[in-house]
């Protein structure tokens, strides 16, 4: 792949404006996908990087607990693969503008459309690339190639605990960024990221050119703020997700909530930019 996918492109954007690039994450279909769709257009607007859109699923892998009530929530409503991308498709086609959009989904999901299709209607639909948890990093290259072919890039999770030599063969089938998992466990909001995290980060940055995003337990400014210069972007999920919670009871709540949303995302993307950014 040539290097030059609107994921690639986005990175070098923000690193030009000498900044991170910042990426919130949206479960589809909690509470239901016309909010899914509601919530990437406002984000969109608001001048995020990049969306990441989880595909719901029973036996999530590496979520936290809000997360895992947001997939079960959509899954409760019957929400289906078809209907994601029949989503995805309305916004995309509708406002070119839509910030790219990574598709975090499970292996078993994608086996169960079949592997092609999957890919295939990833991009008609108007994904830039998938993030695939549940398929080891270093045993992905066959599915890498089959991205790569259709523009779009297969990001990669590194862990704190993934030994050197494997971190190396994850590397090498990554693209995009890399998705750098900040705490050994499952995302969710956290009130400190661990003090090892940088020297991974420096390990990371001597091994690709890649762009590095952290992710897992990044809920506020200072967070991000701690992060300048050793990280390219930030992942916010839970942080996000859980300000959907209180729609599940009171659906009448969904703009004010939605703009709540928004509202967090800029004052979270005003952090990743060391000259303006807010700290408390």
């Amino acid at each position: 792949m040539s290097g030059e996918s609107s994921i690639s492109l986005r990175f070098a954007a923000a690193r030009a404006q000498g900044r991170m690039a910042f990426m919130p994450f949206v479960a589809a279909g909690d509470p239901g996908l016309e909010t899914t769709a509601a919530l990437i257009r406002e984000l969109s607007s608001r001048g995020v990087d990049l969306i990441e859109v989880g595909f719901p699923y029973s036996d999530p892998i590496a979520d936290g607990p809000v997360i895992q009530a947001a997939y079960t929530r959509a899954l409760g409503r019957g929400v289906r693969v078809a209907e994601i991308f029949e989503t995805i498709r309305s916004v995309t086609a509708a406002e070119p503008q839509t910030a790219p959009l990574v598709a975090m989904v499970s292996f078993a999901i994608m086996l169960r459309w079949g592997i092609d299709r999957f890919l295939d209607d990833s991009l008609h639909s108007g994904f830039a690339g998938l993030i695939v948890p549940d398929l080891p990093g270093d045993e992905a290259a066959d599915l890498a190639g089959a991205a790569h072919a259709r523009g779009l890039d297969l990001v990669q999770l590194i862990a704190p605990t993934t030994p050197p030599e494997r971190a190396e063969r994850i590397l090498a089938a990554s693209s995009g960024f890399v998705y750098c998992i900040s705490i050994a466990g499952t995302t969710g909001v956290r009130n400190e990221l661990p003090p090892e995290l940088k020297s991974q980060l420096t390990w990371l940055r001597d091994r690709t050119e890649l762009p590095l995003a952290v992710g897992f337990g990044i809920s506020r400014p200072d967070q991000i703020a701690a992060l300048q210069g050793a990280a390219d972007g930030v992942i916010v999920g839970s942080a996000i997700v859980r300000r959907l919670e209180r729609l599940a009871d009171d659906p009448s709540q969904r703009d004010a909530v939605i703009r709540e949303i928004g509202d967090f995302a800029a004052t979270m993307l005003r952090a990743t930019d060391p000259d303006s950014a807010e700290t408390v």
